[in-house]
């Protein structure tokens, strides 16, 4: 007798569970079916972007791959062409990698007005990582010891020659070269000073600071 009523009871129970399953899925049985095709379409639209991503990226780098051989061959021109062809239509960091690609090139041509140009442009665009930013400021700035002033270097790296920016090593080599170029010895030694000063100043730069220190020793001419 128990048996039967147990068993009655259980009916009774995945009755009631069974008409509870319907009256919810009248009322959501729409919400649930929305549902689930969004999370289809959004899985499905996912992997298409991933899919389009990386097939986009790379193009790119096939593309800006093949610029460099060009550029690498001598091949100037037409690396120019490839580059500003990314530049404009790039993907992803290849069109601000191709910018500071075109600038070398023009530096490696033997137009350093038209490279140091380039790379001060990227340097002030705001669109650009800042570590390309601040890249592009130095290769500048490289290129102005030699065909600019003390004051054109300063401007583009002397705001990176502080005590925690990561390329201060650089950028003080710059500005003691660029104020050694100019003459200013006492300027060129603060700054060598400041290289050869730095515990994490890498051995390679130390080591040319502590040279142009004694050069500047030997002119005379920075009391």
């Amino acid at each position: 007798m128990v048996d039967n009523n147990d068993s009655f009871i259980r009916e009774v129970n995945e009755e009631l569970r069974s008409d509870q399953f319907r009256n919810a899925w009248k009322r959501y049985g729409r919400v649930v079916i929305a549902v689930a095709v969004l999370i289809v379409f959004g899985t499905a639209g996912y992997r298409g972007y991933e899919y389009w991503h990386e097939g986009q990226s790379s193009s790119a780098g096939d593309k800006f791959l093949a610029a460099l051989t060009l550029a690498n061959e001598g091949k100037a021109d037409e690396a120019k062409a490839a580059l500003a062809a990314l530049e404009k239509d790039g993907y992803g960091a290849y069109s601000v990698l191709a910018r500071m690609r075109s600038a070398t090139v023009e530096a490696e041509k033997g137009d350093p007005a038209a490279a140091i140009k380039a790379f001060t442009e990227v340097g002030k665009d705001n669109s650009v990582p800042a570590v390309i930013r601040d890249l592009a400021r130095m290769r500048a700035a490289w290129l102005l010891i030699d065909h600019g002033t003390y004051e054109q270097v300063s401007a583009e790296v002397e705001a990176m020659a502080t005590p925690r920016d990561a390329m201060r090593h650089a950028a003080r080599e710059a500005l003691g070269l660029a104020a050694y170029k100019a003459g200013d010895m006492a300027k060129a030694r603060e700054w060598f000073e400041q290289i050869a000063e730095d515990a994490e100043t890498p051995r390679n730069v130390a080591s040319r600071a502590r040279m142009m220190l004694d050069n500047i020793t030997a002119s005379g001419k920075a009391s």
